[in-house]
């Protein structure tokens, strides 16, 4: 790992041209981050990027935003956590804004199945790329695979993200313990293992504590700035996981809760959320534009990003020092091997929804040939790739 401090700058550039490159959605991103700071810049071991992922799925909020925002930190400090996820999220949150506002005089959105059609089977190579590299690192022990297996089996069963990834790391942690219990006798403290277990529950419990405080609005209000405002701040302080998840909530809340947007606007916000650059979470952008206009977008978009930041603030120096405590090494441990059983079940999930016919099939291909033998960065492959689905749509 290169231990020499970023220059701020050189984080700055490099977070503004992912924002305006990555597309294909989370996954897409975190590969296209491991891609770059472990693989071609070094900024990160895989342990440590691994351990980025993991602490930012343990927390609500867009986890690659997230993951940006604590690669961040990790390379400048507190500057460097401001600096990356700003340049992450900027240009996602303007060109969405410059769709809503084309949405909002035209009435329609530019068609976009080419282009997802192109991108959707190059991010499955990207992110089969990735796990491929993390899981070396992760899956470090038999057990540690056994953990992965039954999480992934788990996970395809439906269970929650978040109790899955507490799960594995409680149980390695408890492995840890009962491993060091045998060697050093019965002089060894429960009081590590108990308070990764309080901590555990108390994480879990999170989102329904969050929730409790943030009710779902009922009932036909008038549209307001602040209104708008707390609405997105509690969707950023209390969202795990997928889109689906967020499209449940801006459903409830802004269709069938105040009656702001219809079915179909939503549904479109959503697509313009999937298909752009960036973090998925811009879709609040694109909400905001057609509600409130620029001062809406904005304030849309500052509530929904701004508790990653303070979460991340809260969590990452002492995600940072989690490693050179034992049992807490072991808690992560469980945790990325969790993680990585995540990612095997979304790149499935995904596969079945790409790779439909002949065409994709054959970009999956070429990207995964680019991605392994010739090294082209993929976000470059990804780019790409959406030229490609854009051009064989109009060929057909």
């Amino acid at each position: 790992m290169n231990h020499t401090p970023t220059p701020l700058m050189e984080l700055a550039r490099f977070f503004l041209r992912l924002g305006f490159t990555a597309f294909g959605g989370p996954a897409a991103h975190l590969a296209i981050m491991r891609d770059e700071v472990v693989t071609r810049r070094g900024w990160l071991t895989e342990t440590e990027f691994l351990d980025l992922i993991s602490a930012a799925n343990l927390i609500p909020g867009p986890s690659s935003t997230e993951v940006a925002i604590h690669i961040g930190y990790r390379r400048c400090g507190w500057a460097g956590l401001a600096v990356a996820g700003l340049c992450f999220i900027l240009p996602a949150a303007l060109i969405v804004a410059a769709i809503a506002a084309a949405y909002s005089r035209y009435g329609s959105i530019l068609a976009s199945s080419g282009l997802l059609r192109g991108v959707k089977p190059a991010v499955i190579a990207v992110v089969l790329q990735a796990i491929v590299g993390l899981a070396r690192p992760a899956i470090k022990t038999r057990a540690l695979l056994l953990l992965a297996v039954a999480a992934g089996a788990f996970a395809f069963m439906g269970f929650a993200v978040l109790p899955l990834l507490i799960g594995a790391g409680v149980l390695a942690a408890a492995s840890g313990w009962a491993r060091a219990r045998r060697t050093q006798g019965t002089s060894l403290s429960p009081q590590p293992l108990i308070a990764i277990i309080a901590g555990s529950a108390a994480l879990i419990l999170l989102p329904s504590l969050l929730t409790w405080f943030f009710p779902a609005p009922h009932g036909r209000i008038a549209f307001g700035l602040l209104p708008l405002f707390l609405f997105f701040l509690k969707i950023g302080s209390v969202v795990y996981g997928s889109g689906y998840v967020l499209l449940a909530f801006l459903r409830d809340g802004l269709v069938t809760g105040w009656h702001w947007l219809s079915e179909g606007q939503l549904i479109d916000a959503i697509a313009v959320g999937q298909i752009t650059p960036g973090p998925v979470f811009t879709t609040a952008t694109f909400i905001g534009y057609l509600l409130g206009g620029v001062a809406g977008a904005l304030a849309a978009t500052v509530a929904i990003f701004l508790p990653s930041f303070v979460f991340v603030a809260a969590t990452a120096p002492v995600a940072a020092r989690m490693r050179n405590l034992p049992l807490a090494s072991s808690f992560l441990d469980g945790v990325n091997a969790g993680a990585i059983a995540l990612m095997v079940v979304v790149t499935v999930q995904l596969a079945r929804a790409a790779l439909v016919d002949v065409p994709t099939a054959s970009i999956a291909l070429v990207s995964a040939f680019l991605l392994v033998r010739v090294r082209v960065p993929s976000m470059y492959v990804i780019a790409g790739s959406a030229l490609a689905g854009i051009v064989i749509a109009h060929v057909r």
